[in-house]
């Protein structure tokens, strides 16, 4: 059913609108075949770069569209209403290029963001490494600096659970210049760089349309240029990026929500039993409102989150609340929405039991919603 979004103005309903048209005819029609066969829909991220949906929050210098965070992310819900692979690769991109958008130099950021931001280019977000998840700081790829002004460093290591691995155009990855928390750095890598490996990819439960793997750097050479930031600056810039890719999970899980609740609800108003639609049920429509109130509260939460962040005001805390909030609301709505189907949602004829293997995966990716619980008590204890 619709959605009633209170949007800041006419641009971004027209925005929200031209995703949900583009979305329904260029993606809605494939999703299904595209997961089944683990396909990477590459030319709809070209459509959506040309469309300016994948730049949307950022300068229109670059290309972007200059809309506030709270539009874009109503844009993510639209597609992840469609595909939630393809709402977390535009997640994903957008964090990739984060860190170039915001502590990249002026000459960098004229180089590199307009074809990223296009459309031209996809990325992908290299942090988390085989033995370092949740603990970023462990990290032990290293990046040896070069010996001489304007050589090369030269990376070495893994990095893990990488959206878009063997897909992507360039890796912003984060490797040891030094030691401890201060000692880790920033780099633009390109694809096509000597000694950059793809693994297979991840056999997952879920968004198996989107591409899941291990990178390695087997003394991969990398310019000077393509230091993003200072040495040092990478835990930060990591950081920082990652609250702003958590309000992208928490819209793809809420769209996510959102299309099981709708499929639902339309499931519920024609199937009959005891000579009327379960629907007209009280056990099964409080399920329903349950699920409701779940999306409702999900989407309330992200909003909140976002306008603060547009506002420039800190929004860390209530990033990881509306990231926690509403992966958990998606898996809990995706599992009922199974309930209301009975045994036809146990089975492959309806897609609602892959939204909950799709629902899984976002509590655990961005930071675990065990992370996130722990940035909220930190921040309650220091408040």
């Amino acid at each position: 059913m619709p959605v009633e979004r209170l949007l800041p103005s006419d641009e971004a309903r027209e925005l929200v609108e031209l995703a949900a048209e583009i979305c329904a005819k260029e993606l809605e029609p494939r999703t299904a075949q595209d997961e089944a066969e683990a396909r990477f829909p590459r030319e709809v991220f070209r459509t959506l770069g040309q469309a300016g949906l994948l730049s949307l929050p950022y300068p229109e210098r670059f290309g972007g569209g200059e809309q506030p965070y709270e539009v874009y992310l109503q844009v993510l819900e639209e597609i992840a209403y469609r595909s939630a692979s393809v709402a977390v690769g535009v997640s994903v991109h957008s964090l990739s290029c984060y860190p170039l958008a915001t502590f990249g130099t002026p000459k960098q950021q004229a180089e590199h963001l307009p074809r990223m931001l296009a459309g031209d280019l996809l990325g992908a977000y290299c942090l988390s490494e085989p033995h370092a998840g949740s603990d970023p700081a462990a990290l032990r790829t290293t990046a040896t600096p070069p010996t001489t002004t304007g050589g090369d460093y030269v990376l070495s290591g893994t990095k893990a659970w990488v959206t878009h691995g063997g897909a992507a155009d360039f890796y912003t990855v984060f490797a040891r210049t030094g030691e401890g928390r201060g000692g880790i750095s920033c780099f633009l890598v390109d694809a096509s760089t000597p000694g950059l490996i793809v693994y297979p990819p991840e056999r997952k439960m879920g968004l198996t349309a989107s591409p899941t793997t291990q990178i390695g750097f087997e003394d991969a050479p990398v310019a000077d240029s393509r230091l993003v930031g200072v040495p040092g600056q990478g835990l930060p810039i990591a950081l920082s990026a990652l609250d702003s890719g958590r309000l992208g999970i928490a819209a793809a899980a809420t769209g996510l929500a959102q299309r099981a609740l709708d499929d639902a609800i339309a499931y519920a108003r024609e199937r009959e039993a005891f000579g009327r639609p379960i629907i007209d049920h009280q056990g099964l429509g409080f399920l329903l409102a349950d699920m409701a109130a779940a999306v409702e509260s999900s989407r309330a939460t992200m909003l909140t989150a976002a306008r603060l962040r547009d506002a420039g005001r800190p929004f860390s805390k209530a990033a990881s609340i509306a990231k926690l909030v509403a992966t958990d609301a998606a898996m809990k709505v995706t599992e009922d929405a199974v309930q209301v189907f009975g045994g036809a949602g146990y089975t492959k004829d309806y897609p609602v039991e892959r939204y909950m293997r799709e629902a899984k995966v976002m509590q655990i990716f961005e930071g675990t919603n065990q992370i996130q619980r722990l940035v909220i008590s930190r921040h309650l204890a220091r408040a």
